[in-house]
């Protein structure tokens, strides 16, 4: 058992993030060759979670409160204490360099109050030059593409020799994952840009295609201009509460740069239920150092290693397998002292492409788990379920966001149980663990967190979550149009792999496979409500995300008519489309202006499984995209959609 002294101790050794110095890299580290450090090897629980603190701001107001957020490179603390530090990216406060982190710190918000960030890309090194991707990038993917200049940025690249692929400047652009935001402060993936470096190449695209249009149009709303290397976005924040995250979403590099560290939790907090009806508090700006904290944010994600320490990316051409580590708020296989009372969880599945399958065991190792306590969902992407809804195992794909609340009352002190992970170690197509998949692996990655129990200091004035009444939220209107979708796959004649396609359904309901370079299909106007009808013509289950809407999932299976299931039925902004079934969900859309949809398999997104997603101020869609005009199973209220 690791003991209290040890515990403090782990916290120590593992602090604050060290910054690189100048002209330190870990690129090339995934190159063939380099030896990768065996996942069984490293000792678990030694080390104390780490609970993002929450983002200092540059002003708090009346109005707004303002931050300046950069994204740098520096060493942590991931791997267990005595080994190597890992070379990662991340945000933090500009004028508080030791905010720095992977995760970030919290960007702690609240309802209808608006929250104006200027994120910065500081990825250079202490002489001012630019800094090499850690990881290798395949330059002839549809991606940013700074080196094509701005008559071929945002196009397919090309090689120029080196065998780590493209080597920098590093674009970057981030995304508030579930956010309701104007075009121009949604993260566009064509609106990245690079940092000011001292040797950026006189021939290099310094930002996206968009980019500009974007300044331009921020500049007129707010009278602000965006300073070189820099964007400012304006989140209004008038949503319902609820657990975002902010990641970086460059075009075609996405699952690199998320991999290598830049993301964090965004809580949108509101006066839904009156203080004390939940478990907290949570982190907030300016707590004092001994804070105990009981609505704890989770960011779990999977990484792969060197034998050195360094960040491993495995794969050709960007199709990454998953990692060989569980790693939950940047430290790998964590433990949590908890007391016997209530705690909320906001369980977040950061990965790039591994499905989750959680549950809470008293054996860390024995399969198939057998749960010792109920996981009680509350809450889904986009804020609180109709009412609680009790798992044994909880499913998270990748980008999803469960808000759970676990009752450790009844434990007995002293006892440890654990957080794990019957998901699969490969792609995800459905099924059960240990009947159609084999679950994880139980030694690595089928372990997430340990719990470790002690006696209460208090009472716990939150209320039992079977108890709990939720507040209710209004459904969305009846739909105007049905947009019929096809998820696909093709084979590359040429180099014999794979790429995963959205698109659209001809007349005859066959799929019409597009690239984020083909013309727009999917074109609501302004205001408009529409269903969609996510069609999955391929093998693998693909987490959908919508930009800007937070929908109602309608129905599921080989009709769509399928009721979904208890946990499906808050607003959500991700959602998991099977294989060979007919996914529906229904959204609103009150904004214009260029967004997208996307696989959120990071490594799918970055290889075409993204298309545009354009808000038009007057008139229909576009035709020959497979839609009707009305959905003729709706009636206007959402249970009539539901089937």
């Amino acid at each position: 058992m690791v003991t209290r002294r040890g515990l403090l101790a782990a916290g120590a050794a593992g602090g604050a993030a060290v910054l690189v110095p100048a002209g330190s890299t870990a690129a090339g580290r995934a190159l063939a060759g380099v030896a990768s450090l065996d996942a069984a090897d490293i000792p678990k629980y030694v080390a104390p979670l780490r609970i993002p603190p929450a983002m200092p701001a540059v002003a708090t107001g009346p109005e707004r409160d303002t931050y300046v957020i950069g994204v740098r490179q520096f060493r942590q603390q991931i791997l267990p204490p005595s080994w190597p530090r890992t070379t990662v990216w991340g945000y933090g406060s500009t004028a508080h360099p030791g905010s720095f982190g992977s995760p970030a710190p919290s960007i702690v918000a609240r309802v209808n109050h608006p929250v104006r960030v200027t994120w910065v890309n500081q990825l250079v090194d202490g002489r001012g030059d630019f800094l090499p991707h850690l990881l290798p990038v395949d330059p002839t993917l549809h991606w940013a593409n700074p080196a094509g200049g701005n008559a071929n940025r945002d196009q397919h690249g090309r090689r120029d020799g080196d065998p780590r692929g493209y080597r920098g400047p590093v674009p970057q652009v981030v995304h508030l994952h579930g956010a309701h935001s104007p075009q121009e402060s949604d993260g566009h993936a064509e609106a990245w840009y690079l940092p000011v470096a001292r040797d950026l190449p006189s021939d290099f695209a310094v930002c996206g295609s968009v980019y500009d249009e974007f300044r331009s149009r921020f500049a007129e709303r707010s009278g602000l201009r965006w300073a070189p290397g820099s964007a400012t976005f304006e989140y209004a924040n008038d949503q319902a509460p609820g657990t975002l995250w902010y990641h970086d979403h460059t075009l075609g590099v996405t699952a690199q740069n998320v991999y290598a560290g830049p993301a964090g939790f965004y809580l949108l907090g509101g006066d839904d239920l009156p203080d004390g009806v939940l478990p907290g508090p949570g982190p907030a700006h300016d707590d004092p150092p001994d804070v105990r904290y009981r609505d704890i944010p989770l960011m779990i994600q999977d990484r792969s290693f060197t034998a050195d320490g360094e960040l491993l990316y495995p794969g050709e051409r960007s199709w990454h397998g998953a990692g060989s580590t569980i790693v939950v708020n940047g430290r790998t296989w964590p433990s949590l002292t908890v007391q016997r009372r209530r705690y909320r969880f906001r369980l977040l599945n950061a990965s790039n492409n591994r499905f989750l399958l959680l549950s809470v065991a008293a054996h860390a190792t024995a399969r198939p788990a057998r749960p010792v306590l109920p996981i009680w969902q509350i809450g889904s992407d986009g804020g609180f379920l109709p009412e609680p809804v009790s798992h044994e195992r909880v499913g998270l794909g990748p980008a999803q966001r469960v808000d759970a609340i676990v009752d450790f009352t009844d434990v007995p002190a002293g006892t440890e149980l654990y957080l794990v992970n019957e998901g699969p170690d490969w792609a995800y197509r459905g099924g059960r663990p240990g009947v159609d998949f084999p679950p994880a692996d139980p030694r690595t990655t089928g372990q997430v967190l340990r719990f470790v129990v002690t006696e209460a200091t208090g009472p716990d004035p939150s209320v039992p979550p079977e108890q709990l009444r939720l507040p209710a939220h209004p459904g969305l209107p009846a739909a105007q149009r049905v947009r019929r979708l096809s998820l696909n796959e093709r084979m590359s004649g040429s180099s014999g792999s794979m790429t995963m396609l959205l698109g659209t359904l001809d007349e005859r309901g066959r799929p019409r496979p597009m690239r984020w370079s083909d013309p727009a299909t999917e074109q609501p106007t302004l205001g408009a409500t529409e269903v969609w009808e996510l069609r999955n013509f391929t093998r693998l289950v693909h987490p959908i995300h919508l930009h800007q809407a937070q929908f109602e999932v309608l129905g599921r299976g080989h009709s769509g008519r399928v009721p979904p299931a208890p946990g499906e039925r808050g607003r959500m902004d991700t959602v998991l489309a099977y294989p060979w079934e007919v996914t529906r969900i229904k959204a609103r859309f009150d904004l214009p202006g260029r967004y997208a949809w996307h696989c959120h398999l990071l490594e799918h997104e970055d290889n075409e499984m993204m298309r545009p997603l354009d808000v038009l101020p007057g008139g229909g869609a576009a035709t020959g995209d497979g839609s009707t005009a009305r959905d003729p199973d709706t009636s206007g209220s959402a249970s009539t959609d539901a089937g």
